[in-house]
């Protein structure tokens, strides 16, 4: 199955996701725009409509498309409109892309329960949208804190 997720900087996101027991494989990238095709660079000026995502294939018998929604709201803030910490921009905003109606089922149920919680202060901003065309991102971005990782920079 797959699953995107648009939570702030995908980096972050993605080191998540790939520690999390289920999920076979994540690739980041942009989604949510109307630029086909965008670079780095492209999304960064803020003016492609993308989102800096994540897409996940997981396995439905190990986790289940409502755990991954519990990793996803437990790991940012989704009160704040295209913001996540010192990133800002449309590119970090928060956005459950959903590739079926029982995904954006969940993802709606579960946003409304969490926003009528009281959990926190200010509302939920949380976008869920039908899943767009998926554009990979540069290799250097793939498993980034992965990367840095293995050369001690991390």
């Amino acid at each position: 199955m797959k699953a995107t997720f648009a939570a702030g900087c995908f980096w972050h996101v993605e080191d998540i996701f790939n520690k999390t027991p289920g999920v076979h494989s994540t690739k980041v990238g942009y989604t949510g725009g109307s630029i086909p095709n965008p670079t780095y660079e492209d999304v960064c000026r803020d003016n492609t409509g993308h989102a800096e995502a994540v897409q996940i294939e997981y396995d439905p018998k190990r986790v289940s498309y409502d755990k991954l929604l519990d990793i996803f709201w437990a790991n940012h803030n989704p009160t704040t409109p295209n913001r996540q910490g010192p990133d800002i921009g449309t590119q970090y905003r928060s956005v459950v892309f959903c590739h079926n109606q029982t995904q954006m089922d969940a993802a709606k149920a579960y946003r409304d329960k969490l926003d009528s919680s009281n959990t926190y202060s200010q509302p939920v901003v949380t976008e869920i949208l039908s899943a767009t065309p998926f554009y990979r991102a540069e290799e250097y971005h793939q498993r980034y804190f992965d990367k840095m990782r293995s050369v001690g920079r991390l």
